[in-house]
């Protein structure tokens, strides 16, 4: 009856008792664990609402929705497993209705635009949401938490305001007239509202119950306190000096100062209408997983796009001939990089000789470009797409290979983030208008550290402007410190670029952030843009197609 009075319904189930892994020569069974994944439509997955809390707003407050109907149940919390014990009696949904209504009530206040930022009371309880949502937005609070009776709390009345695991929301909301709004809708709607305080700049966390003090600490020691447990688990997983790297960044993180020297605009009608006219074969191998993304890109900036297999080439079912104006290597992981990030893939290229043929020729070509990233990176370097003519003529002198590459990461590990990176000063044909630029993009990669076999040869890339993307800090100032610098690349070299610029690779994925709602956070001034910044690449390698078509 509950579901159906919420408006939900269970479409499938599976029982799988039977998970174990082999660990030292021994079975570990994984404990029984009933999991319950929840999906629905959404109108349009651009507008959301994110949990870190805003600074920009001059003056904001914070807004609790208790759906608990004032219960304050410990059972199963993290207080009572603290305390090694399980509770009695653990909270429940009392009234379908009101939550069904504080659903619809949040739902109207993000369309129209009023909230800030919004977090669901969960694990850890009322206090933990507060928390988090400071941590994340790097900024303090003063909130006074209302507890029933309104008389002076008791250690036990603390505990419950504090902790209890009920169902509730908080939710940032600017000053005057959208917290009025805000408070009138869930008025209409009968969704009881608290307010609990403001936001504030200065990092101290101020927590009082019915007017009691109860914390009042700064943001970044609780922050460190939080982040410790994890960072000693990251010590047994990663290269502890990395781990030593990013605990000591944090204290002092600030929001990353993202700028464009563009406006990032959707691609016009025009170069929409001549997709039949350019096509770019983007190209996949055994292994390969980041095709879909790639061609959508390409796609979205108006090619015609070719999903081609390298087995397409070397059965000579598809030839990289002038049909094709670009190519794009994917990322992923190539034969499982068993030899090495894309040394297999390489190999399929150089030891066919038809299609080493066809490279050679396509990339010889004035009227082309290509473009990898990731895997498709690394693969672009071993094949010597990225070669420096002065810099090979450095091999004599330092008696090693001038061709770049990318080995393992210094963390000792994969490493998937959101970066930022700055755009310099090259003739890059993809990055055409951008230098000076600095914004986030995912990575995710193993062995993504740019490697030079000698110091002369690594300044000659940076010399000549060939090292077109590099991975910053939070005040744009190019890092090898982690976790800025996600994989130890010398000087951040993110991406490199051939003399000519017609030839660019990155380890970075902007074809994974080429839409707005692909990013895990947008800073508020680049939400009014029509487009992702990230979308003028694939836009500029159009329009260097009609360039050198004219």
């Amino acid at each position: 009856s509950f579901m159906k009075e919420v408006g939900v319904a269970v479409d499938g189930g599976k029982d799988s008792l039977s998970m174990a892994a082999k660990v030292n020569k021994k079975d570990v069974k994984a404990p029984g664990t009933l999991v319950i994944t929840m999906y629905a439509p959404t109108d349009d997955v651009e507008l959301k609402v994110t949990p870190d809390l805003k600074t920009s707003a001059s003056d904001s407050l914070l807004y609790y929705v208790d759906v608990g109907k004032d219960a304050y149940r410990l059972g199963g919390s993290a207080l009572a497993h603290v305390y090694g014990q399980v509770g009695k009696v653990s909270p429940d949904v009392e009234d379908a209705a009101l939550l069904k209504n504080a659903f619809n009530a949040i739902q109207a206040s993000i369309k129209d635009g009023h909230l800030l930022a919004g977090h669901d009371r969960s694990d850890g309880g009322l206090v933990v949401t507060l928390l988090e949502m400071a941590f994340a937005g790097n900024c303090g609070l003063d909130v006074d938490i209302p507890f029933p009776g309104g008389k002076a709390p008791t250690t036990k009345d603390v505990l419950q305001a504090l902790f209890a695991e009920e169902l509730g929301f908080v939710f940032q909301v600017e000053a005057g007239q959208h917290a009025g709004e805000v408070e009138a809708m869930f008025s209409k709607l009968n969704v009881p509202l608290v307010k609990l305080g403001k936001v504030t700049s200065d990092r101290t966390i101020k927590v009082c119950v019915n007017g009691a003090s109860v914390l009042d600490e700064q943001m970044v020691d609780l922050r460190d306190v939080w982040e410790a447990t994890s960072f000693e688990l990251e010590k047994r997983q990663c290269n502890p000096e990395c781990v030593a790297q990013e605990q000591r960044s944090l204290r002092t993180r600030t929001t990353p100062a993202w700028k464009v020297t563009y406006e990032p605009k959707l691609t016009p009608a025009r170069q929409l209408s001549t997709r039949g006219q350019h096509r770019v074969a983007v190209l996949r191998e055994e292994g390969s997983n980041g095709e879909r993304e790639m061609m959508a890109a390409f796609h979205h900036a108006g090619f015609e796009v070719w999903d081609i297999v390298m087995a397409d080439l070397v059965q000579k079912r598809v030839v990289l001939d002038e049909r094709f104006r670009g190519v794009a290597f994917v990322g992923g992981f190539t034969f499982a990089d068993v030899l090495g990030s894309a040394k297999g893939w390489a190999g399929v290229v150089k030891y066919h000789g038809d299609v080493l043929k066809q490279f050679a020729a396509f990339k010889a070509r004035e009227d082309t470009f290509s473009f990898g990233a990731c895997n498709g990176c690394q693969f672009m370097t071993l094949l010597g797409w990225l070669d420096h003519p002065q810099a090979k003529a450095l091999e004599q002198e330092t008696k090693t290979s001038a061709t770049p590459r990318f080995v393992h990461n210094e963390s000792g590990r994969h490493e998937s983030r959101f970066v930022s990176v700055q755009i310099q000063e090259s003739n890059a044909v993809m990055l055409r208008g951008m230098a000076g630029s600095s914004i986030g993009v995912w990575v995710s990669h193993g062995e993504g550290r740019a490697h030079f076999t000698h110091p002369k040869i690594q300044e000659q890339y940076v010399a000549s402007g060939l090292a077109a993307i590099r991975y910053v800090d939070d005040s744009n100032q190019p890092t090898e410190e982690y976790p800025f610098n996600p994989n130890g690349s010398p000087e951040g070299i993110a991406g490199l670029v051939s003399t000519d610029g017609r030839h660019m690779c990155l380890m970075p994925h902007p074809e994974r952030c080429y839409l707005k709602w692909q990013w895990p956070y947008m800073p508020t001034e680049f939400q009014s843009y029509p487009a992702s910044p990230w979308l003028q690449i694939f836009q500029n390698a159009k329009s260097f197609c009609e360039e050198s078509t004219q």
